[in-house]
């Protein structure tokens, strides 16, 4: 049973022959014409991706990106011990990563949009998970290569290990000036690298690929001494940004459990909660009824059954029943005035509408009675207020006619006073004339 289930797990049996992978490592390594024009378009696509957040266009830059062949010759050539093929390795790696930076730099430079979104985010904070998955990766990768059932297992390499979006992201620090993107990105792919080519190097040992040089023991220890520093200055790094997101996730759970506990509180129901991870802040926003310190303080006690002890709580009254109702009344309030104000002003245009139609009836009268009394001149109406002693108040007009030429007989004056008390819509009239 152990003896077939080891043979399953050989590799054995599906290896390439060494020659085969050794030329196919080696011609990998090349940036030169059409290797370096897919790298440099692979480069444009996945900024492009970046700066629209756009996931599909930068798996698609992810693909056709030839940035694994220089790092699994880093590998390999350390495992067999073959310094030319290393040096070449690494030049022609480092040619590659300056000439991404280069042109992602302009990219990011000269496009109006400069906005960060999600997956440049995404490639700022690395953790000790993008090592496993480097890692992983990687071992999968160099076991494609050395293998004659290739499949599909190197494309799905490239998108995992994710090479290309963290140098456009580095890229995007250097053309916007942003050196934190730039030192997390370049961080991320250095984890990608090292680790990547850290699985070349195993793999290369466990399938005894040949050496091809001569190389004494005092080397080879030297160079593992090395691997080993290498590993360590990259990994330690990425723990310790790893427990800082393990951290962050625990404190967001223990947050979110609290803040649905104390979602109502003394008759006051929690409208909005913030939480902050990385500053372990909880801001929670309260309506209905008044928060009391009492409410406060029993709030704050909760925190220590969700083991929120270190967490910065802010509580405040986002609006208060006491408050609408003081509202309320003062806006009563004002309606009442506004009402009075509304009645004076009724009560003054009613004036200025009585001494507008006394003007107006004044001229009418004035017209009217001279077209039977040529000599009349003029004519002043108003009306007025007769009070009485017994507190009684009548209504009472007042006509002055003025003449000029023929005077007004008393029968004349008589059938003017009987036209006025038609005319005027006023019980008693005083006339006077000039």
């Amino acid at each position: 049973m152990i003896n077939k289930i080891l043979h399953r797990l050989k590799l054995d049996s599906e290896l390439e022959r060494y020659d085969k992978i050794h030329k196919s490592i080696e011609q990998g390594i090349i940036f030169k014409g059409t290797n370096l024009w897919i790298l440099v378009f692979a480069i444009i696509i996945a900024s492009v991706g970046l700066n629209m957040n756009s996931t599909a266009v930068i798996i698609g830059a992810m693909l056709i990106s030839p940035l694994m062949g220089p790092i699994n010759g880093i590998g390999y050539s350390i495992a067999t011990y073959n310094f030319l093929l290393f040096r070449k390795a690494v030049k022609n790696f480092t040619f590659a990563v300056v000439t991404s930076l280069a042109a992602s730099t302009m990219y990011f430079a000269l496009t109006p949009v400069s906005a960060a979104h999600s997956e440049l985010l995404a490639r700022t904070s690395p953790t000790i998970y993008d090592v496993l998955i480097a890692l992983f990766g990687g071992l999968a990768g160099i076991i494609a290569i050395s293998s004659k059932l290739k499949g599909n297992v190197i494309p799905g390499v490239a998108i995992a290990t994710a090479l290309m979006p963290p140098l456009c992201t580095a890229g995007y620090g250097l053309g916007t000036g942003q050196m934190n993107f730039f030192l997390g990105a370049i961080y991320l792919f250095t984890i990608n690298t090292v680790f990547i080519a850290i699985s070349s190097v195993v793999i290369s040992q466990v399938l005894n690929f040949p050496i091809r040089t001569v190389v004494d023991e005092a080397q080879k220890t030297k160079i593992n001494r090395w691997i080993s520093v290498v590993i360590v200055v990259t990994l330690v790094p990425s723990i310790y940004f790893g427990y800082g997101l393990v951290q962050n996730e625990k404190f967001q759970q223990n947050a979110s459990r609290f803040t649905e506990n104390v979602n109502i509180v003394g008759g006051n129901y929690l409208l909005k909660s913030d939480i902050d991870p990385g500053q372990k802040t909880i801001t929670l926003v309260y309506g209905g009824n008044s928060l009391t310190e009492e409410h406060n303080l029993s709030i704050r006690e909760r925190l220590n059954d969700f083991s929120l002890d270190h967490a910065r709580l802010t509580i405040t009254q986002g609006f208060s029943f006491s408050d609408v109702m003081e509202t309320s009344s003062e806006i009563d309030n004002l309606k009442g005035e506004i009402n009075k104000l509304h009645s004076v002003l009724t009560e003054k245009d009613k004036q200025l509408d009585s001494i507008a139609m006394q003007i107006a009836l004044g001229k009418q009268l004035l017209a009217e009675v001279r077209a039977m009394y040529p000599q009349i001149q003029t004519c002043t109406y108003s009306e007025s207020i007769v009070f009485s002693q017994s507190g009684e108040q009548e209504r009472i007009a007042i006509v002055v006619f003025t003449g000029k030429g023929r005077r007004l007989y008393n029968a004349d004056r008589l059938k003017i006073n009987r036209w006025l008390a038609e005319r005027v819509n006023v019980r008693r009239i005083k006339t006077y004339y000039e």
